[in-house]
Order: structure tokens, then sequence, then C-alpha cells
């Protein structure tokens, strides 16, 4: 099934986590653009206008946090999904308050990112 609603970018310093991410999300018919690192998204000069956003938390120079705080600030309001290997309460707090709709825990397993980016790209609250 393919989505309407713009590509999937992927900020993950970890090269495997990019490679199956893009690999699995493209079976799903979407559009897949990888990042490896906060800086190289934010050098894009024109960022799509729909889509969604999954991105590490933990990052080499920028959190997944800072980097969503950077965008919003250029006016990009791109639906962002977090993913980390540590989840919290407190991080989950956090990412609620800069602004993401989800947060998961690495390893991803089953269909909730698959979901969450549906969900986002189909505009659903």
């Amino acid at each position: 099934m393919s989505l309407v609603g713009g590509p999937v970018l992927i900020v993950d310093d970890d090269a495997a986590v990019r490679a199956s991410l893009k690999f699995a999300l493209e079976l799903e018919g979407l559009d897949v653009r990888l990042y490896e690192s906060a800086p190289q998204l934010l050098a894009e000069e024109a960022l799509p206008p729909h889509g969604c956003i999954v991105v590490d938390y933990s990052m080499p120079g920028m959190s997944g946090l800072e980097l969503i705080d950077a965008l919003r600030l250029r006016h990009v309001g791109l639906p962002a999904i977090l993913i980390s290997g540590k989840v919290n309460d407190d991080l989950r707090r956090q990412a609620e308050r800069h602004g993401f709709r989800q947060v998961l825990e690495k390893p991803l397993e089953g269909s909730q990112l698959l979901d969450g980016i549906r969900t986002a790209l189909t505009g659903a609250p």
C-alpha cells in the first residue's frame, strides 16, 4: 500500500539502523530519505512540506530533541517520531514537550513504527 503525504526522513547515526528501516519502509511503498546526522538534515535547503521524521534520540553533536527544536525554529512542522535504545518516563515527557508524536524503543519490533508513520502521513492526530 502506497501512502501519499510525503517522504519519511530517517535521521540516525547507525548505518545498519538506517539501512534496515529504509528496506522495511520501502517494502511498504514509502519514499524514504536517509540522513546520518542532525547537521546533515539541517543542511537541506528545502525540506518537504509534508512527510514524517523518524529521529534517533542519541546522536553525536546534536540530540534528536535538539534537532526537532532547530527544525521548529525554521518553521518545519513535520510530525516526528523519536527512537531510542533506552526509553523511560522522563524521556517520554521531554519528547512530548518537544512535539514528538511517539517515542519507540530500539530494537523496533512489530508494527508500531509503521503504524505511527502511517498516522503521521495521513494527518491523523
